[in-house]
């Protein structure tokens, strides 16, 4: 019996590949479901483009003119496709002409994974050609960052990028891989990462809470719903649609919030904020009850929080506590 389940296991796990760090890049990359990745090279990435050649009918990549024109075609690319948006660049100031679309990302929400090549392990921090501390650069601007000095790390690390830029509130990840990483060779095995310990990307509502804010709006006389790119996010259109419209309740968006209802519905009264319509606004300082849906209260929609909504009640519904 022993042996039976032995053989078993044998079977159940495959042997591992013996490959490049570079190579093992792309294999991550296809593993997360990865078909689009934008970029553009230089010699500190060059092992994951020489590899990246072999895959060309598996994996497209779109050569931009600069840098932080991949970050942002990346971007749009994941706001469209509901997948993680990958962007590639080299170190130095490759590297560093990323930062303006991760901060962008890191604003808007956006799954973005983003590579950049690194000097040589043993040349970090002796300010080497093209050497800058990208991980020190972009951890304001990021949801997490981590540079791979070893070709053991890149699967796993690979596997943790990409569930942390899609999970909870979505946002960018850095990883910077040392060009000494790219060449060594590692047996390479792969497996999706489902959790990170401290991490919880998604918070339990308590019961209690929603009791109160339902009898909150069960009573309401004017309530007012305005809602955000979380409910896209989230995928909460329909639910969204149902609460409208078993409440009566006049809905305005938040500008990234535009497509999570109809334009045309009835309750749809418009964009709020400094760029919105008129009506939204009113509502918002007329409303006894303002319940906000996946959105952050921006400056743009709140202008002067000393006047801001001063008389209402707010409900807010959000993923992220911060």
């Amino acid at each position: 019996m022993e042996t039976i389940e032995k053989n078993k296991e044998k079977i159940a796990k495959p042997a591992a590949l013996r490959i490049s760090g570079a190579e093992a890049i792309i294999h991550c990359l296809l593993a997360e479901g990865v078909d689009l990745i934008y970029g553009y090279p230089g010699g500190a990435i060059m092992p994951v483009y020489d590899e990246l050649y072999k895959f060309q009918d598996k994996l497209t990549h779109i050569l931009t003119r600069h840098e932080q024109g991949a970050t942002h075609a990346a971007q749009g690319y994941a706001r469209v496709s509901g997948k993680v948006g990958v962007a590639m660049a080299t170190s130095g100031p490759g590297a560093t002409n990323l930062v303006t679309g991760l901060a962008d990302a890191q604003i808007d929400s956006t799954a973005m994974v983003c590579i950049t090549g690194q000097v040589p392990r043993h040349l970090l921090g002796s300010d080497a050609f093209q050497e800058t501390d990208i991980i020190g650069i972009s951890t304001p601007v990021t949801k997490w960052n981590y540079q791979i000095t070893k070709a053991s790390e890149i699967p796993s690390i690979m596997a943790k990028a990409f569930f942390i830029a899609k999970s909870g509130r979505p946002g960018p990840v850095l990883i910077d891989i040392t060009k000494n990483a790219q060449f060594d060779e590692l047996d390479f095995q792969y497996q999706h990462c489902t959790g990170v310990r401290s991490y919880q990307p998604v918070p339990k509502a308590k019961e209690e809470d929603l009791e109160a804010a339902a009898e909150l709006i069960n009573k309401a006389k004017k309530p007012f719903i305005v809602f955000g790119q979380g409910v896209i996010l989230g995928e909460a259109e329909e639910e969204l649609r149902q609460l409208v419209e078993k409440g009566g309740i006049p809905a305005a968006w938040t500008i990234l919030g535009l497509s999570a209802m109809n334009t045309d519905h009835p309750l749809n009264v418009g964009m709020v904020g400094m760029h919105g319509n008129y009506g939204p606004n009113v509502l918002t300082n007329e409303c006894d009850v303002l319940v906000a849906i996946g959105m952050r209260f921006d400056d743009r929609v709140t202008g002067s929080l000393d006047t801001y909504a001063k008389q209402a009640k707010v409900i807010h519904l959000e993923i992220d506590p911060a």
